[in-house]
């Protein structure tokens, strides 16, 4: 297969094994269809074959994603007409990306002199490991979406929209915008700056609204697509984008929206008695343009977030699993690879601990929320939390927070076994399988020691019941994006298969 078939191959085959297989002798059975495969590779499952008649045949991606239906089917009872067309964009799209990163020049992400911070957040030209299609980019054609692609290094200017005045809404602090551009606004309007993507899906553009040109510096993509980094303001904006990324169309959506200053007090007193080296990158409001309806207030929002200050920028864990030129695991030794190991998980874990059992926070702490910063010896040495958006609270210990805004507005809270569950899976399957993964790639002797190290860890932090069964139960919940994918279910949904504990006394 060609590279991009092999990583589109790869997802699929990923899910499939995770959700679905039975370990079966050399292979995988699926058992709803009966079909038999095996795979080779080492982190990731290359080179698929299908057990037949006369023997093993090798599968290439259109057989992969035959195999998965036929299981899918076959288990679920139910057809689905788009799956298969959503993991062919995402194909095409690492395709088109592939050959952009190939044909690049410089100035691009890999340059000696690029931000190490920035490399991290466009390295991820696979996506989510575990998505079926984790790069659609809605089916567009290359020309409309790779100016804005992470994966290739992309930066770009700003749109900038100028709203009467009597028609800017929002909340929280959003000073940060008119400091920056609000000289660009006339008379009576303010300003709302907009990713020039979104401008374009939404192809209709509302008459009220002024078009006051293009930011003078450019943005940066990050890792999530819709949101940009500006380097000389360090300050970070979060758009809505019309276009559906792995299980959900990218929105800034009202229900959140209304969340966003009571779950960022919440956030502001939990990271107060925090350990001292993490921090959690503030959302500190949003604007956007009230033209009539819910749905023209989400598209046009637009949200700050917190900068990091001065001093070197924190790396996103995402692009430390994946890896990017410059990654801090690129060049270590076995001993100082443990070591990195345990100052990692020793940064990571316990803020995300101390989030939930004194405060009863959930933090969305996957992959792509999270950022390490390295001491001056190149080990892990502060954690920074992101995304307000993903956070959950515990019902039982917020009760009258989440009441606040009335009995018919959606809210954050969840049961604490479910945030629980939750967080275990954001936190140890999403997370630290892929860092340990990404150390083991380098290092296959560690394989037994990264997870004792682990354990202690965790163990340390207290004797919280939750703790103690994570700890000695077999198994870890791993959300089933393929199954999800194929039924349809909405974005925010989420249900899980049990998986191997890494963390279990063995």
């Amino acid at each position: 297969m060609v590279p991009a078939d092999e990583l589109a191959a790869t997802a699929v085959l990923n899910c499939l094994i995770r959700e679905l297989a039975l370990e079966d002798g050399d292979g995988w059975l699926l058992p709803a269809g009966g079909a038999r495969f095996r795979v080779r590779g080492g982190r990731w499952p290359l080179a698929p074959e299908l057990a037949s008649a006369g023997g093993w045949q090798a599968l290439d991606l259109d057989g992969v994603v035959a195999l998965a239906q036929q299981e899918l089917r076959a288990r679920t009872g139910v057809d689905n007409t788009t799956l298969a067309a959503e993991i062919a964009d995402s194909r095409d799209v690492v395709a088109a990306v592939l050959a952009a990163r190939q044909q690049a020049g410089p100035g691009t992400w890999f340059e000696p002199r690029a931000d190490p911070y920035l490399r991290s957040e466009q390295a991820l030209v696979a996506g989510h490991r575990y998505h079926p299609a984790p790069k659609t980019r809605g089916g567009g054609p290359p020309s409309r979406w790779l100016p804005y692609a992470p994966e290739v290094g992309a930066c770009f200017p700003l749109i900038l929209l100028g709203v009467p005045e009597d028609l800017l809404a929002g909340e929280g602090d959003t000073g940060a915008v008119d400091r920056a551009w609000g000289a660009a606004a006339p008379t009576g309007y303010r300003v709302l700056p907009a990713h020039p993507w979104q401008v374009e899906l939404l192809a209709a553009r509302d008459d009220r609204l002024l078009h006051l040109g293009r930011t003078d510096e450019l943005a940066w993509a990050t890792s999530s697509l819709r949101t940009v980094y500006l380097p000389g303001r360090d300050l970070s904006l979060k758009f809505s984008l019309e276009v559906r990324v792995t299980n959900d169309i990218r929105r800034l959506w009202l229900r959140d929206l209304r969340w966003l200053a009571p779950v960022d007090e919440v956030l502001t007193k939990t990271f107060a008695d925090a350990p001292e080296t993490a921090s959690m990158l503030a959302d500190r409001g949003y604007r956007t343009a009230d033209l009539g309806g819910e749905d023209a207030y989400e598209a046009h929002a637009v949200l700050l977030r917190d900068g990091f200050g001065a001093g070197p920028h924190p790396l996103l864990a995402a692009g430390i699993s994946e890896g990017f030129p410059g990654s801090p695991l690129d060049g270590l030794g076995p001993d100082r690879a443990l070591e990195w190991w345990r100052r990692y998980v020793g940064q990571v874990v316990p803020p995300v601990l101390h989030a939930y059992f004194r405060h009863g926070v959930v933090l969305e702490c996957h992959l792509q929320n999270v950022l390490v910063g390295m001491d001056a010896d190149g080990l892990p040495g502060s954690a920074v939390f992101r995304d307000h958006e993903g956070v959950k609270l515990v019902a039982e210990r917020h009760g009258p927070l989440l009441a606040s805004l009335g009995p018919d507005v959606p809210t954050p809270g969840v049961p604490a076994a479910y945030g629980w569950q939750r967080l275990v899976y954001c936190l140890v399957t999403n997370h630290l399988l892929e860092i340990a993964g990404a150390v083991t790639e380098r290092h296959p002797q560690l394989a037994v020691e990264l997870w004792p190290v682990a354990r202690r860890i965790f163990a340390a932090y207290g004797a919280q019941p939750e703790l103690r069964e994570l700890l000695s139960s077999p198994e870890i919940p791993a959300k089933t994006n393929l199954l999800l994918r194929w039924l349809g279910a909405d974005g925010g949904d989420s249900a899980y298969t049990p998986l191997r504990n890494p963390l279990a006394d063995r």
